[in-house]
């Protein structure tokens, strides 16, 4: 039976610095490693929401990315 070993977590969050020609929104992402596995959402969520209000740009969106070893 295969087994899923949680590597590793980044925290990336997208500010929107303009709008292009089209009104669509013009992204500048920040992406913060070793973010500690067992952090919950909510943990991750506060944590972005007090680094956006140290920025000049608006929060667009926060994402996190697991890294994942399958083995046999």
């Amino acid at each position: 039976m295969a087994q899923a070993l949680l590597e590793g977590s980044k925290l990336r969050l997208a500010f929107q610095v303009d709008l292009d020609e089209k009104g669509n929104p013009v992204l500048k992402t920040k992406t913060f490693s070793n973010i500690k596995k067992e952090s919950t959402v909510n943990q991750l969520f506060q944590v972005a929401t007090a680094i956006s209000a140290l920025c000049n740009d608006s929060l667009n969106k926060v994402e996190r990315s697991d890294s994942t070893e399958l083995t046999a």
